[in-house]
């Protein structure tokens, strides 16, 4: 079975490094064209990365108006050329010069350039939508989901000429709360339980090159290249990479804890997590058990996601048929199925859901869209 379907994971992975004709930067879809004179001038920090690549298709695919947009990434990129949406660009190297004129800067580049550039970017009147972690736990920026809490964003405006920084969340969380919290406004989530099976697309085309890599390596009999990560991946699972802390929980799985209550603005919900790097290219897939204030069946609570904006439902028994990461690979909705009530909880005060999500798209690019166009 594993040969049978390196075809199509291999197919998956091309897709989701580059899957862009002629040149590696320009997006998937039919040309648009979105230079509008009323738009706001954007930039795009990064451009070279997975994230930045996926920046540029989302903002195809959604026909996000500008009237200018830049490319910008390191001095190594710098002065390479390429084309999107029929225009030519050329990338330019990041400086503290970049954001002059920038209404909106979509940053992914890591956490140190947000750090270094992001403030320099709100100094200039840019408003920062950062990808990183640089600034999510800050009080003082807004982590937002769109569907979720896009209240927390509604006191920056565009076109102030007032720079601000806005936080992406990490990407499990994301996916995530897309789908509790319909359910949590319905009964209110008092602890959640949350188990990750993240594809190598969370750890970088390199982590997706070695698992494409290491998977020739094994079926050839050959030892696998380690280089990305310590251990083998290939028809493997394990603890993901993130560093442990000294609480035994690893920094990912904070991750979820702490944006989960910061996005709900509930310091009080009891979150845990157990996070595992599994051996898929593309999006993540997470289990989630629910404990609830008050009552809530599985048919109210499968009514609630079916109208959930961004959250499809896929929760087919008699066919056992549910959510797959590769389903949900490059698509925008985030994928539920797998709904039922929670057998060791009395009165129907639990459910366990199965959710899957696009890391790069919903849970990175996608996202940080339509927080800029909560800004039009």
């Amino acid at each position: 079975m594993a040969i049978l379907s390196l075809p199509h994971q291999n197919n998956l992975f091309r897709t989701a490094r580059i899957n862009r004709p002629k040149s590696r930067f320009m997006p998937t879809t039919k040309v648009r064209m979105s230079l509008q004179e009323n738009g706001p001038s954007i930039a795009v920090v990064g451009v070279t990365g997975a994230v930045g690549q996926e920046f540029l298709s989302v903002l195809s695919d959604r026909d996000f108006p500008y009237r200018s947009i830049k490319m910008l990434a390191s001095k190594r990129s710098a002065g390479r050329r390429f084309t999107f949406q029929d225009n030519e660009y050329v990338i330019e190297e990041l400086t503290p010069d970049s954001f002059d004129g920038v209404d909106i800067a979509l940053f992914s580049a890591g956490g140190s350039i947000s750090k270094e550039f992001g403030p320099i970017a709100v100094d200039r009147g840019t408003i920062v939508v950062d990808n990183s972690s640089a600034f999510r736990m800050d009080e003082n920026v807004p982590l937002v989901i769109p569907e979720v809490n896009p209240e927390a964003m509604e006191n920056i405006k565009l076109g102030t000429g007032k720079g601000s920084l806005i936080a992406n969340p990490n990407c499990s969380t994301i996916i995530c709360l897309m789908a509790a919290t319909p359910l949590h406004r319905q009964a209110k989530v008092i602890r959640m339980v949350v188990s990750t099976y993240q594809a190598a697309s969370g750890a970088g085309a390199a982590a997706m090159e070695e698992l494409e890599l290491q998977t020739r390596e094994v079926l050839e009999g050959r030892p696998p290249t380690c280089e990305i990560f310590k251990q083998q991946y290939a028809f493997n699972l394990f603890s993901h990479n993130a560093p442990v802390l000294s609480n035994g929980y690893n920094e990912e799985e904070m991750k979820l804890v702490k944006e989960t209550r910061k996005i709900w603005n509930d310091k009080d919900v009891k979150v845990t997590a157990t996070c595992i790097r599994v051996p898929v290219m593309r999006a993540h897939a997470e289990s989630v058990n629910l404990q609830f204030e008050k009552p809530l069946d599985e048919v109210t609570a499968r009514n609630i996601l079916k109208n959930a904006p961004g959250v499809v439902v896929i929760d087919d028994r008699a066919s056992n048929h549910f959510p797959t990461p590769l389903e949900v690979s490059s698509k925008d909705d985030v994928a539920v199925g797998r709904i039922r009530s929670d057998l060791s909880q009395d009165r129907n005060k639990g459910l366990d859901i199965f959710v899957c999500g696009d890391q790069i798209r919903k849970g990175a690019a996608l996202n940080a869209i339509q927080i800029a166009e909560l800004l039009l």
